[in-house]
C-alpha cells in the first residue's frame, strides 16, 4: 500500500529538519523496517511550509502500531519543536487521498 501525507514546518526550519532526517538515527530506521515501510521519502515545499511524505507500508494495521513504539514517541519529542504538532507531539499529519499511480 502507497500512503501519501503532509506535515508543516515552522518558518525558518527546514535546514534543521534536513540535518535531523540526514542522521536518522539506526534505531528509528530499524523500526520503520521492522513496521513494513520501506521507500520513505520526504519533500519539501519551501512557499507553503508543507512536508510532503510518501511512503509504502507492507499493512497498515501493521505500521499503524509503529507509532505506539517508544522509539517512534521519542522522535516525536525531538521533532517537536521546528514543525506542527498534537499535544502528544505526534506530527500534524494529513494523509492525502491517492488519486493516480504508475508503475
Amino acid at each position: 500500500m502507497i500512503k501519501g501525507f503532509k506535515m508543516k514546518l515552522y518558518p525558518g526550519q527546514a535546514e534543521e529538519y534536513e540535518r535531523r532526517h540526514n542522521l536518522l538515527w539506526p534505531e528509528m530506521k530499524e523500526m520503520i523496517h521492522e513496521y513494513g515501510g520501506k521507500n520513505y521519502t520526504i519533500f519539501y515545499d519551501k512557499d507553503t511550509l508543507t512536508l510532503f511524505g510518501y511512503l509504502e507500508v507492507e499493512d497498515e494495521e501493521r505500521w499503524a502500531q509503529s507509532s505506539d513504539t517508544a522509539i517512534n514517541r521519542k522522535w516525536w519529542d525531538y521533532m517537536a519543536d521546528i514543525m506542527e504538532t498534537n499535544p502528544d507531539n505526534s506530527p500534524v499529519c494529513i494523509d492525502l487521498k491517492n488519486v493516480f499511480h504508475l508503475d
